[in-house]
């Protein structure tokens, strides 16, 4: 494993899907009002959502230059994708929800992980 991301651009894309999905949660689009709705989120929770989508943009941008932070926030969002797939799978939300929204960011960052700090 290495310390700081080799390459570095999937690390900066992920941030920025991250930053774009923090933004879309501040009011949340329909398709992730849908989501969450589908999952059963309540709403009195709805606000904690752009917090921790910026903090992980921070995490993956400070990342690139601060040892194995980068690696950690990938980490956590992985863990936070496979949260959020087994919510859908609870509420039997099998739907675009489930595959574009959380199989597919899931598959990013894990993608992103392995690409720039394992492999």
């Amino acid at each position: 494993m290495t310390s700081l991301p080799d390459p570095v651009w999937p690390v900066v894309v992920l941030a920025l899907i991250q930053v774009v999905d923090g933004v879309l949660c501040i009011k949340p689009a329909s398709f992730i009002a849908a989501c969450f709705e589908g999952v059963n989120w309540p709403r009195r929770y709805w606000w904690m959502m752009p917090p921790i989508k910026f903090a992980a943009a921070a995490g993956l941008i400070a990342g690139i230059w601060i040892p194995y932070l980068g690696a950690l926030t990938c980490g956590a969002l992985v863990l936070y994708f496979l949260v959020a797939m087994s919510m859908h799978i609870a509420a039997r939300d099998f739907g675009r929800n489930f595959y574009l929204n959380a199989a597919g960011m899931l598959v990013i960052c894990v993608a992103t992980t392995l690409f720039c700090f394992v492999l």
